[in-house]
């Protein structure tokens, strides 16, 4: 009996910490996941549209870039130097990253509104 309450109270500690280590910390003022190159992101992107934009969508790097690209070439966003543009793609793709949850693949840049 004392064996099956050690291996219980384990078995809720491993539980407990594997939550708080998949809890990510969001920003409260745009909703981002805190991380390296959010504050990035922040400055950039949320100066033309809402985080939810972000926060609303996945994507791998090449998905990020090519709607990075729509928005400079039909939207008015300025062209990034390499290391932001990096920084960028970088936060991007780890913490927004396709999931099992999306519904379907974002557009290609082809099929966007110009």
């Amino acid at each position: 009996m004392k064996n099956l309450k050690k291996i219980a109270l384990l078995t809720a500690s491993f539980t407990i910490l594997s939550l708080n280590i998949n809890a990510k910390e969001i920003d409260k003022e745009t909703g981002l996941i805190v991380a390296p190159g959010m504050e990035i992101v922040k400055a950039n992107c949320t100066v033309c549209h809402s985080a939810k934009f972000i926060t609303l969508q996945k994507g791998d790097r090449d998905t990020w870039l090519s709607m990075i690209r729509w928005m400079q070439d039909t939207q008015g966003l300025w062209k990034f130097d390499d290391k932001t543009e990096d920084i960028i793609l970088t936060y991007l793709e780890k913490n927004y990253a396709p999931d099992q949850a999306s519904r379907r693949p974002n557009l290609s840049k082809d099929k966007l509104p110009k």
